[in-house]
């Protein structure tokens, strides 16, 4: 038998990674430069560290934060996980010490392998992320971001036709909708349904990723020498592994990178070009420093950003309306008041609106959306209380627990939009919503319409389960049936004509 064939039997690789989780221990003992505790967590095993469910891991977390207080440790490999679940420790490591935690740790799985490097949710620091954050800043400021209200209205009175037209599909309406939005924004294109062939595409990408992306998905990312290198190429000891997202990541460049042509191809031809990061990019990739790869990651990477997190919320609040019929008719009963029946509301009337925004932020605190959050990397040892987080830890802010925090948000199961109201019925500003990004005037334009137009409720054949979700790391609801009743004309035909001129 060869060296390599030795190599390849299972009982070498075991043996291969207990002599380096234990000398790995021991260097990580020996180098630790304080001398505090790391933050108290559930025992696991000598070699494997702890087990993390694949499915609902932010769930189980919950249960061992209610066990082992606001923040805790676990061990994967050789990875030392920090868990936040409180919101003072939040904003205690994540905020105040947001410079020591603004690195990302590797990820060969989702990171390197499915994502080339370039996805900037996954990118650790250094000198391609600086370069591609300063492209998407540069351009994602308010002022532009508000040149887009437009766009948003436009896409949000069709998600209200498609529902009108077809109900039972108002999950794919939602999906269609945000797609359709980011489709907009990154390239200026209009997308009519959801049987598109781009909008299915970029579904396809998203969900992919949202799999990879939950916790232990993928033991090379706690066993780095899992993925070994030869001449610059990867190789696995395990023939096969991680394939298919070596080929997931083919499919995703290649329709970033035709979207982008698309757009190049236009404005090579001296068409038309409307206003659009892809434009924006193309006119100064020089100037950015991109490759044409990175550039066209950038464009594509606004659909993590926005379109599969909206689409989620947006079902969360449906979700919600039909689950909590009392908070429902609270925010209609301000929009009949506020707005009138007259005309829809729109993105002016937001600020005059604070019910329907409460009714939005406790959809997503009740049934967060990136509900276990996404890791960070601590650069510099982190002094907690009377632990440490040490330097190269990952650090994970656990959002679903977080938003159970029972000191900022007493009965945290209990559904109360009014908690994040004055007793003067405004929008209180001391209480933190770790939910919303770049989606937020999306959810609340969309929550308002739907909620103006429609009453909502459950389907007494086919009970809603407010707890059946995607496993994937951003999760969105299962299949659920709810009613749509015309509430502000006699019709659905008349409610369509109310928003004849909506977005024009």
């Amino acid at each position: 038998m060869s060296l390599v064939q030795i190599a390849m039997q299972p009982q070498t690789i075991a043996m291969a990674a207990l002599c380096l989780t234990l000398l790995a221990f021991i260097h990580h003992r020996l180098t630790r430069s304080s001398k505090l505790p790391l933050p108290p967590g559930p025992p696991g095993n000598l070699i494997f560290g702890n087990s993390i469910p694949k499915a609902f891991a932010y769930r189980h977390f919950e249960t061992w934060t209610q066990e082992y207080g606001p923040v805790f440790t676990l061990r994967q490999g050789f990875n030392t996980i920090i868990v936040i679940g409180r919101m003072q420790a939040a904003i205690d490591i994540l905020e105040k010490e947001g410079a020591a935690t603004v690195d990302r740790p590797l990820s060969i799985a989702a990171g390197e392998t499915l994502s080339g490097g370039m996805r900037m949710l996954l990118t650790p620091a250094g000198e391609r992320f600086k370069k591609m954050r300063r492209a998407l800043h540069a351009h994602l400021q308010p002022k532009i971001v508000s040149n887009y209200a437009p766009t948003l209205m436009r896409n949000a009175k069709q998600h209200i036709m498609d529902i009108i037209d077809e109900p039972h599909r108002h999950q794919d309406h939602a999906k269609r909708y945000s797609a359709a939005v980011v489709m907009a924004l990154a390239y200026g294109k209009q997308a009519k349904s959801y049987e598109d062939p781009d909008i299915q595409a970029v579904n396809r990408c998203l969900t992919r990723l949202g799999n990879n992306l939950r916790p232990g998905m993928w033991k090379v990312d706690a066993y780095p020498f899992l993925r070994l290198t030869r001449r610059g190429m990867p190789n696995r000891y395990v023939p096969g592994y991680l394939k298919e997202l070596q080929d997931g990541h083919k499919e995703e460049l290649n329709l970033f990178k035709s979207q982008i042509y698309e757009v190049k191809m236009k404005m090579e031809r001296g068409e038309e070009v409307l206003p659009s990061f892809g434009k924006y990019l193309l006119e100064r990739q020089k100037e950015l420093d991109l490759s044409d790869d990175e550039m066209a990651y950038l464009a594509g990477s606004m659909f993590g950003a926005g379109s599969d997190t909206t689409a989620s919320a947006i079902s969360v609040t449906v979700l919600a309306a039909a689950c909590h019929p009392e908070a429902h008719k609270r925010v209609q009963e301000e929009l009949d008041a506020v707005v009138g029946r007259s005309r829809p509301p729109t993105i002016a009337d937001q600020e005059m609106l604070p019910q329907t925004m409460a009714f939005v932020l406790e959809s997503v605190r009740w049934r967060p959306v990136s509900a276990g959050g996404f890791a960070h990397k601590a650069i510099k040892d982190i002094v907690w209380g009377n632990y440490v987080i040490p330097k190269g830890a990952s650090v994970i802010g656990n959002v679903w627990s977080v938003g159970r925090d029972p000191e900022f948000f007493p009965d945290p199961e209990t559904f109360n939009p009014q908690r994040w109201l004055t007793e003067g019925g405004k929008l209180r500003d001391d209480l933190k919503s770790y939910s919303f990004g770049f989606g937020r005037r999306s959810i609340f334009v969309n929550a308002a319409l739907i909620q103006w137009a429609f009453k909502i409720s459950s389907d007494p054949s086919s009970p809603i389960d407010p707890l059946a979700f995607t496993e994937s790391a951003n999760t969105h609801p299962l299949p659920f049936k709810v009613i749509f009743e015309p509430r502000i004309a006699s019709s659905m035909e008349a409610t369509k004509e109310l928003f004849e001129d909506y977005g024009l």
